[in-house]
């Protein structure tokens, strides 16, 4: 039994998390949102899940050291700094840091993983992604995911191959690209295809997210794996041994 510690407890993720740590054999340590006392939180427990802002981020992780306790990050629209202070913080303490702590999103980047690399790069991705009109980064962290499980498959940087916001006369669609499109509207908690289209025949591999208690119930998990693991960067593979 773990005292798991909720940053962003008022957040529609923080929410989730408490209804389904009172569920499980775990006890919530507490919680906070904007403002509060990481340090203090942190203190109190044996594992922190963040769920809040990439400005917040670094605060965060400042706690998680100073209390010697492990860090599951779901925070999404996270920039090139936050990964520093990511990585700077999993030498010191062990760090799960992931855009969706959702299994069957672990399992379905997996399979990405695989198609891209046994397939050309004449196969065009694509990677369509709604979300409920108040989500406020796009894309989403998880068509993100998706996307570097692609670009792994192939062997590439995602950076340098990725193609996004397509208006106007755009020309032809660049060969070995990997595209994105964010749709936003109504409650969905998340909707994620990839498209892999090749010459008269097309692969989809989707995923749907029916109530936002799939992620907590992921991270959750997330947080039990990572407690007693070494100092490091950990991802939701090794939480499924993949």
């Amino acid at each position: 039994m773990a005292r798991i510690g909720v940053i962003g407890s008022k957040g529609a993720m923080g929410q989730a998390l408490d209804e389904v740590i009172a569920a499980s054999t775990h006890t919530l340590a507490g919680g906070i949102d904007k403002g509060g006392d990481a340090a203090g939180l942190a203190d109190a427990s044996d594992v922190l899940v963040d769920f809040s802002a990439p400005a917040a981020l670094c605060a965060n992780l400042h706690a998680a050291i100073g209390a010697g306790i492990p860090i599951v990050i779901g925070t999404t629209g996270l920039e090139d700094k936050n990964h520093s202070s990511i990585d700077e913080a999993a030498r010191v303490v062990p760090v799960l840091q992931t855009g969706n702590t959702s299994l069957g999103v672990t399992l379905l980047a997996h399979l990405v993983r695989e198609a891209a690399s046994r397939l050309g790069p004449d196969w065009d991705i694509e990677i369509v992604e709604m979300h409920h009109r108040r989500k406020v980064d796009a894309p989403s962290g998880t068509a993100l995911l998706l996307g570097e499980a692609a670009a792994s498959g192939r062997g590439i940087e995602l950076a340098g191959h990725s193609e996004r916001g397509r208006d106007g006369h755009t020309g032809a669609r660049t060969e070995g690209a990997i595209g994105f499109a964010a749709l936003r509207g109504g409650t969905v908690a998340g909707e994620h295809s990839v498209i892999l289209a090749g010459e008269e025949e097309r692969i989809t591999l989707a995923h749907s997210a029916e109530n936002r208690s799939i992620f907590a119930r992921g991270a959750v998990r997330a947080a039990e794996w990572l407690i007693g693991r070494k100092a490091g960067r950990y991802t939701m593979d090794k939480v499924l041994g993949i």
